[in-house]
């Protein structure tokens, strides 16, 4: 295989998925995706619980899949993770990124000595006085969610050589330009897994606004399941038969009606309040349309929901359509089906690979 080649990792509520691509003359390929299943509490909203059981779908998964390295791109997104825009003095970035820990004590409720680091420029601007200053997505994680994740990979046999924010790996994997290179429109990205949604806003690829929310498709299904009296597993398979109900009258229609009304109303509402809040902060774009991705992309009529909800068009992600496709051994309809299951770890591998 020619070319640079990674391999990006997602560990998730109820899966491990990983993606390998190469880089050859400015052309990404898809080599190799696969998933395996995690039983129950391996991990909780994001943060990895069960090392061990981790560890052996992650083992199982290399297995099957026959990924031709052990070096993952690996990321994280859960509530011990902290995304805040923040104003600092201006610097330049390697300045900053010396100076960050004595800069951002005050805007995050970790102690820095606990937590990892990072951030994204948004924008260089002057304050009133005139003063350069410098406009960024601060993210903290806190050292132990991180290290519970690092433990896991690395009993499963695995090298983890970058760790990345999820919000950012999905916007590297679904932003777009225009065919000249200028920047788009802002849009906002919407992943939803199972128990965490990552919503990023961009601008041509740059962050704008990122928010992770502890609540994803599983939680519609957990109501329908609490309100029918059914299993957890029963209960996915009638929220995925009925979808949420398309008009009023179907919406009282019946049990699974009600609760998948009531489960997906709350949902929706988080999103829409949150991209409220950032078209509410200082420097925010007008978004121009919203892309959703993720497994809870598949439920029946979520993006006419939240279109109606936001006022904004909103459409299902497309992220192999960027992407050449290799000899990944799967299907076209095989293909189609994990499109909204890629764009975690199709961006993680693309961080590293390109």
């Amino acid at each position: 295989m020619a070319g640079r080649m990674a391999v990006g990792l997602d560990i998730g509520t109820s899966a491990v998925r990983a993606a390998e691509l190469s880089v050859s003359r400015g052309s990404i390929t898809l080599q190799k995706f696969g998933q395996v299943a995690l039983p129950p509490g391996a991990v909780s909203d994001g943060e990895v619980i069960d090392h061990r059981l981790v560890a052996e779908a992650l083992r199982q998964l290399w297995s099957q899949v026959k990924f031709s390295s052990k070096n993952v791109a690996l990321g994280v997104a859960n509530q011990k993770v902290v995304v805040r825009q923040v104003d600092l003095p201006g610097m330049d970035e390697s300045e900053l990124r010396r100076a960050l820990a004595l800069q951002v004590q005050d805007f995050i409720p970790i102690p820095v000595e606990q937590a990892i680091l990072d951030f994204h420029t948004i924008e260089h601007f002057v304050n009133e006085n005139g003063g350069p200053m410098l406009r960024v997505l601060l993210v903290a994680a806190a050292r132990e969610t991180v290290s519970s994740a690092l433990e896991a990979v690395q009993a499963a046999g695995l090298k983890p050589v970058s760790v990345d924010l999820t919000s950012f790996a999905v916007i590297r994997a679904l932003a777009q330009v225009d065919e000249v290179g200028m920047e788009t429109r802002a849009q906002a990205l919407v992943d939803i897994g199972a128990r965490v949604t990552n919503i990023a806003v961009h601008q041509g690829g740059v962050p704008k606004f990122v928010r992770m929310l502890l609540m994803g498709g599983h939680d519609i299904t957990d109501a329908v399941a609490e309100r029918m009296g059914i299993p957890v597993d029963q209960a996915e398979a009638v929220k995925h038969s009925s979808g949420i109900p398309g008009s009023p009258a179907e919406r009282d229609a019946t049990p699974a009606a009600r609760a998948i009304e009531q489960g997906s109303t709350a949902f929706v509402e988080e999103i829409r309040g949150s991209l409220d809040y950032y078209l509410a902060s200082p420097g925010a774009v007008p978004i121009d349309r919203i892309v959703v991705s993720g497994g809870g992309s598949r439920l029946g009529n979520i993006l006419q929901r939240i279109s109606t909800a936001t006022r904004l068009p909103a459409e299902l992600a497309a992220p192999l359509s960027n992407l050449k496709v290799g000899k990944t051994g799967l299907s076209d309809d095989q293909l189609q089906y994990i499109q909204p299951l890629v764009a975690v770890p199709v961006g993680l591998a693309m961080g590293v690979a390109s």
